[in-house]
């Protein structure tokens, strides 16, 4: 895990009354974190993602992903770094939607 990461699993994922997994098989793709009870994926990016073709591969990859019902969260290390409780309170917030709470 990058040190976003661990930061991201381990002060906050790894306590929440859900369960995450970390590097979640889902298909033919690899999540960072996996919660099936909300059905989110979240995924940490590196500056490498934010590329035409990286963009490409994740909208095939989002598409896959909500035709199984699954929504896909994405954060940037530098919005992790930079904006931890914002990132946090984004997530808390779908889950809560997506579990009806």
């Amino acid at each position: 895990m990058t040190k976003e990461e661990r930061h991201l699993w381990y002060d906050f994922l790894k306590n929440l009354p859900v369960t995450f997994h970390r590097q979640k098989v889902f298909g033919q793709y690899i999540f960072d974190f996996y919660c099936a009870s909300a059905g989110i994926a979240i995924e940490v990016d590196g500056s490498q993602y934010f590329s035409e073709e990286g963009e490409q591969k994740d909208g095939l990859r989002d598409c896959y992903c909500a035709e199984r019902g699954v929504k896909v969260l994405r954060y940037s290390n530098l919005q992790i770094a930079e904006d931890f409780e914002g990132v946090c309170q984004d997530i808390l917030r779908e889950i809560e939607e997506r579990r009806g709470t």
